[in-house]
Protein backbone atom coordinates (compact mmCIF):
# COMPACT_ATOMS: atom_id res chain seq x y z
CA UNK A 1 0.00 0.00 0.00
CA UNK A 2 1.38 3.38 -0.91
CA UNK A 3 1.57 5.82 1.98
CA UNK A 4 -0.16 9.17 1.85
CA UNK A 5 1.67 11.57 -0.43
CA UNK A 6 3.42 8.78 -2.38
CA UNK A 7 2.79 7.17 -5.74
CA UNK A 8 2.16 3.47 -6.46
CA UNK A 9 5.36 1.62 -7.27
CA UNK A 10 6.22 1.64 -10.97
CA UNK A 11 3.52 4.18 -11.81
CA UNK A 12 4.46 7.45 -13.52
CA UNK A 13 1.16 9.28 -13.13
CA UNK A 14 2.67 12.52 -14.39
CA UNK A 15 3.56 10.83 -17.66
CA UNK A 16 0.00 9.49 -17.97
CA UNK A 17 -1.46 12.93 -17.40
CA UNK A 18 1.01 14.54 -19.78
CA UNK A 19 0.20 12.09 -22.59
CA UNK A 20 -3.55 12.63 -22.17
CA UNK A 21 -3.12 16.39 -22.29
CA UNK A 22 -0.82 16.22 -25.29
CA UNK A 23 -3.34 14.17 -27.25
CA UNK A 24 -6.16 16.64 -26.68
CA UNK A 25 -4.04 19.74 -27.23
CA UNK A 26 -2.48 18.35 -30.40
CA UNK A 27 -5.88 17.54 -31.88
CA UNK A 28 -7.17 21.00 -30.95
CA UNK A 29 -4.15 22.60 -32.64
CA UNK A 30 -4.77 20.65 -35.84
CA UNK A 31 -8.31 22.03 -35.97
CA UNK A 32 -7.07 25.62 -36.03
CA UNK A 33 -7.79 27.00 -39.50
CA UNK A 34 -4.53 28.88 -39.89
CA UNK A 35 -2.42 26.11 -38.42
CA UNK A 36 -1.06 28.51 -35.78
CA UNK A 37 -3.01 28.15 -32.57
CA UNK A 38 -2.83 31.09 -30.23
CA UNK A 39 -1.37 30.75 -26.76
CA UNK A 40 -4.91 31.06 -25.40
CA UNK A 41 -6.04 28.09 -27.47
CA UNK A 42 -3.24 25.98 -26.05
CA UNK A 43 -3.73 27.03 -22.45
CA UNK A 44 -7.52 26.72 -22.42
CA UNK A 45 -8.86 23.21 -21.93
CA UNK A 46 -7.32 20.11 -20.43
CA UNK A 47 -5.32 20.71 -17.29
CA UNK A 48 -3.37 17.92 -15.67
CA UNK A 49 -2.24 17.43 -12.13
CA UNK A 50 -1.44 14.50 -9.92
CA UNK A 51 -3.11 14.19 -6.54
CA UNK A 52 -1.79 11.72 -4.02
CA UNK A 53 -4.04 10.17 -1.37
CA UNK A 54 -4.79 12.58 1.44
CA UNK A 55 -5.25 9.90 4.06
CA UNK A 56 -3.54 6.62 4.76
CA UNK A 57 -5.51 3.75 3.28
CA UNK A 58 -6.43 0.71 5.37
CA UNK A 59 -3.67 -1.90 5.61
CA UNK A 60 -5.86 -4.71 4.29
CA UNK A 61 -5.82 -4.93 0.51
CA UNK A 62 -9.10 -5.47 -1.28
CA UNK A 63 -9.35 -7.80 -4.22
CA UNK A 64 -10.13 -6.28 -7.59
CA UNK A 65 -12.57 -8.99 -8.62
CA UNK A 66 -12.75 -11.03 -11.82
CA UNK A 67 -11.56 -9.16 -14.86
CA UNK A 68 -12.59 -9.49 -18.51
CA UNK A 69 -9.69 -9.92 -20.93
CA UNK A 70 -10.65 -9.35 -24.56
CA UNK A 71 -8.61 -8.82 -27.71
CA UNK A 72 -8.27 -5.09 -27.04
CA UNK A 73 -6.53 -5.90 -23.75
CA UNK A 74 -3.57 -7.24 -25.75
CA UNK A 75 -3.00 -4.14 -27.87
CA UNK A 76 -0.09 -2.85 -25.79
CA UNK A 77 1.52 -6.31 -25.35
CA UNK A 78 4.51 -7.07 -27.58
CA UNK A 79 4.47 -10.17 -29.79
CA UNK A 80 5.93 -13.16 -27.98
CA UNK A 81 5.56 -11.53 -24.55
CA UNK A 82 3.73 -12.75 -21.47
CA UNK A 83 0.37 -11.39 -20.30
CA UNK A 84 -0.11 -11.52 -16.48
CA UNK A 85 -3.56 -12.96 -15.86
CA UNK A 86 -5.49 -12.59 -12.63
CA UNK A 87 -6.64 -15.85 -11.11
CA UNK A 88 -10.29 -16.37 -12.14
CA UNK A 89 -10.20 -13.81 -14.97
CA UNK A 90 -12.54 -14.31 -17.94
CA UNK A 91 -10.62 -14.58 -21.24
CA UNK A 92 -12.70 -14.34 -24.39
CA UNK A 93 -12.22 -16.70 -27.32
CA UNK A 94 -11.11 -13.81 -29.53
CA UNK A 95 -8.47 -12.85 -26.96
CA UNK A 96 -7.10 -16.42 -26.89
CA UNK A 97 -7.07 -16.51 -30.69
CA UNK A 98 -5.21 -13.19 -30.83
CA UNK A 99 -2.74 -14.43 -28.22
CA UNK A 100 -2.01 -17.57 -30.24
CA UNK A 101 -1.56 -15.57 -33.43
CA UNK A 102 0.92 -13.21 -31.77
CA UNK A 103 2.60 -15.88 -29.61
CA UNK A 104 1.50 -14.15 -26.40
CA UNK A 105 1.33 -16.49 -23.43
CA UNK A 106 -1.02 -16.03 -20.48
CA UNK A 107 0.67 -16.37 -17.09
CA UNK A 108 -2.06 -17.25 -14.62
CA UNK A 109 -2.09 -16.74 -10.88
CA UNK A 110 -2.48 -13.83 -8.48
CA UNK A 111 1.31 -13.54 -8.19
CA UNK A 112 1.48 -12.65 -11.88
CA UNK A 113 -0.75 -9.61 -11.61
CA UNK A 114 0.93 -6.46 -12.95
CA UNK A 115 -0.60 -4.41 -10.14
CA UNK A 116 -0.56 -6.37 -6.92
CA UNK A 117 -0.47 -3.01 -5.13
CA UNK A 118 -3.58 -2.07 -3.22
CA UNK A 119 -3.70 1.47 -4.60
CA UNK A 120 -5.81 1.94 -7.73
CA UNK A 121 -5.18 4.65 -10.33
CA UNK A 122 -8.16 6.86 -11.10
CA UNK A 123 -8.24 9.43 -13.91
CA UNK A 124 -10.69 12.19 -13.09
CA UNK A 125 -12.04 14.99 -15.25
CA UNK A 126 -14.84 17.53 -15.28
CA UNK A 127 -16.17 20.56 -17.08
CA UNK A 128 -16.81 23.86 -15.30
CA UNK A 129 -20.10 22.58 -13.88
CA UNK A 130 -18.40 19.66 -12.17
CA UNK A 131 -15.23 21.45 -11.09
CA UNK A 132 -16.19 22.00 -7.44
CA UNK A 133 -17.29 18.38 -6.93
CA UNK A 134 -14.17 17.16 -8.71
CA UNK A 135 -12.00 18.94 -6.15
CA UNK A 136 -13.88 17.23 -3.34
CA UNK A 137 -13.50 13.83 -4.98
CA UNK A 138 -9.75 14.26 -5.39
CA UNK A 139 -9.59 14.74 -1.63
CA UNK A 140 -11.54 11.53 -1.00
CA UNK A 141 -9.61 9.12 -3.20
CA UNK A 142 -7.01 8.24 -0.59
CA UNK A 143 -9.78 6.82 1.58
CA UNK A 144 -10.65 4.44 -1.28
CA UNK A 145 -7.08 3.12 -1.72
CA UNK A 146 -6.70 5.23 -4.86
CA UNK A 147 -4.47 7.90 -6.34
CA UNK A 148 -6.00 10.50 -8.64
CA UNK A 149 -4.76 11.74 -12.00
CA UNK A 150 -6.49 15.08 -12.61
CA UNK A 151 -7.10 15.67 -16.33
CA UNK A 152 -8.91 19.01 -15.92
CA UNK A 153 -10.59 21.40 -16.09
CA UNK A 154 -8.50 23.80 -14.03
CA UNK A 155 -11.19 26.31 -13.02
CA UNK A 156 -14.87 27.22 -13.38
CA UNK A 157 -14.50 29.06 -16.68
CA UNK A 158 -16.87 27.65 -19.35
CA UNK A 159 -15.41 24.70 -21.26
CA UNK A 160 -16.57 21.63 -23.21
CA UNK A 161 -17.17 18.34 -21.37
CA UNK A 162 -16.34 16.08 -24.37
CA UNK A 163 -12.68 17.16 -24.21
CA UNK A 164 -12.27 15.86 -20.68
CA UNK A 165 -14.48 12.81 -21.21
CA UNK A 166 -12.30 11.80 -24.12
CA UNK A 167 -9.04 12.28 -22.20
CA UNK A 168 -10.24 10.20 -19.24
CA UNK A 169 -11.77 7.46 -21.43
CA UNK A 170 -8.57 7.17 -23.48
CA UNK A 171 -6.47 6.79 -20.32
CA UNK A 172 -8.78 4.01 -19.09
CA UNK A 173 -8.99 2.21 -22.44
CA UNK A 174 -5.21 2.29 -22.83
CA UNK A 175 -4.75 0.70 -19.42
CA UNK A 176 -2.86 3.73 -18.09
CA UNK A 177 -5.30 3.92 -15.16
CA UNK A 178 -7.66 1.45 -13.51
CA UNK A 179 -10.80 3.61 -13.43
CA UNK A 180 -12.14 6.93 -14.61
CA UNK A 181 -14.51 9.42 -12.99
CA UNK A 182 -16.19 12.24 -14.92
CA UNK A 183 -18.38 15.05 -13.60
CA UNK A 184 -20.52 17.54 -15.48
CA UNK A 185 -23.91 19.08 -14.77
CA UNK A 186 -25.98 15.92 -15.27
CA UNK A 187 -23.33 13.27 -16.01
CA UNK A 188 -25.15 12.20 -19.17
CA UNK A 189 -23.10 14.07 -21.76
CA UNK A 190 -19.81 12.85 -20.33
CA UNK A 191 -21.09 9.25 -20.37
CA UNK A 192 -22.12 9.53 -24.03
CA UNK A 193 -18.77 11.04 -25.02
CA UNK A 194 -16.68 8.56 -23.02
CA UNK A 195 -18.54 5.60 -24.51
CA UNK A 196 -17.41 6.65 -27.99
CA UNK A 197 -13.87 5.57 -27.04
CA UNK A 198 -13.39 1.83 -27.74
CA UNK A 199 -12.64 0.00 -24.51
CA UNK A 200 -14.34 2.52 -22.24
CA UNK A 201 -17.57 1.47 -20.53
CA UNK A 202 -19.04 4.54 -18.85
CA UNK A 203 -22.06 4.46 -16.56
CA UNK A 204 -23.98 7.46 -15.23
CA UNK A 205 -24.90 6.55 -11.63
CA UNK A 206 -26.69 8.54 -8.96
CA UNK A 207 -27.12 5.94 -6.21
CA UNK A 208 -25.22 3.03 -4.69
CA UNK A 209 -27.37 0.32 -6.28
CA UNK A 210 -26.68 1.69 -9.77
CA UNK A 211 -22.94 1.89 -9.08
CA UNK A 212 -22.80 -1.72 -7.89
CA UNK A 213 -24.85 -2.91 -10.84
CA UNK A 214 -22.68 -1.01 -13.31
CA UNK A 215 -19.59 -2.80 -12.03
CA UNK A 216 -20.98 -6.28 -11.42
CA UNK A 217 -23.23 -6.60 -14.46
CA UNK A 218 -21.70 -4.23 -17.00
CA UNK A 219 -17.99 -4.22 -16.05
CA UNK A 220 -18.09 -0.41 -16.15
CA UNK A 221 -14.68 1.22 -15.86
CA UNK A 222 -15.75 4.89 -15.99
CA UNK A 223 -18.21 6.47 -13.55
CA UNK A 224 -19.99 9.68 -14.50
CA UNK A 225 -21.73 11.94 -12.02
CA UNK A 226 -24.06 14.92 -12.33
CA UNK A 227 -22.98 17.71 -10.01
CA UNK A 228 -26.48 19.21 -10.20
CA UNK A 229 -28.14 15.86 -9.58
CA UNK A 230 -26.30 14.44 -6.59
CA UNK A 231 -25.38 15.68 -3.13
CA UNK A 232 -21.77 15.55 -2.00
CA UNK A 233 -22.33 12.84 0.63
CA UNK A 234 -24.24 10.70 -1.89
CA UNK A 235 -21.45 11.11 -4.45
CA UNK A 236 -19.00 9.81 -1.83
CA UNK A 237 -21.09 6.67 -1.30
CA UNK A 238 -21.52 6.08 -5.04
CA UNK A 239 -17.78 6.34 -5.68
CA UNK A 240 -17.02 4.04 -2.77
CA UNK A 241 -19.45 1.44 -4.13
CA UNK A 242 -18.14 1.74 -7.69
CA UNK A 243 -14.48 1.35 -6.75
CA UNK A 244 -15.06 -1.52 -4.29
CA UNK A 245 -17.47 -3.69 -6.32
CA UNK A 246 -15.81 -6.44 -8.38
CA UNK A 247 -16.96 -7.41 -11.84
CA UNK A 248 -19.42 -10.32 -12.04
CA UNK A 249 -19.15 -13.87 -13.22
CA UNK A 250 -18.99 -15.50 -16.62
CA UNK A 251 -22.66 -14.98 -17.51
CA UNK A 252 -22.17 -11.23 -17.19
CA UNK A 253 -18.85 -11.43 -19.04
CA UNK A 254 -20.51 -13.04 -22.05
CA UNK A 255 -22.98 -10.17 -22.27
CA UNK A 256 -20.24 -7.58 -21.95
CA UNK A 257 -18.38 -9.35 -24.74
CA UNK A 258 -21.43 -8.84 -26.96
CA UNK A 259 -21.18 -5.11 -26.24
CA UNK A 260 -17.52 -5.26 -27.26
CA UNK A 261 -18.46 -7.09 -30.47
CA UNK A 262 -20.93 -4.35 -31.38
CA UNK A 263 -18.30 -1.72 -30.64
CA UNK A 264 -15.73 -3.52 -32.78
CA UNK A 265 -18.18 -3.92 -35.69
CA UNK A 266 -19.11 -0.27 -35.90
CA UNK A 267 -15.57 0.95 -35.29
CA UNK A 268 -14.51 -1.19 -38.25
CA UNK A 269 -17.39 -0.01 -40.42
CA UNK A 270 -16.92 3.68 -39.58
CA UNK A 271 -15.78 5.81 -42.48
CA UNK A 272 -14.78 9.50 -42.57
CA UNK A 273 -17.75 11.67 -43.53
Amino acid sequence: MAAAGSQPEGLDVRAIARRAAQRVLAERALREQDGKPSSEAVLHGVHVAVDSPVAAAPSTKRGRGRELVDASSLRSIADGAQFPLQRGAIVTDLAREEARRRRISFVEGAGALPSTRGTRRVAIGSDHGGFALKREILGWLGQFEAVGVDLGTRDENPCDYPDFARAVAQAVAAGEVDFGILIDGAGIGSAIAANKVPGARAANCHDVAMARNAREHNFANVLTLGAKMIASNQAYQVIQAFLSTPTGGERHGKRVQKITDIERQYAKDARPR
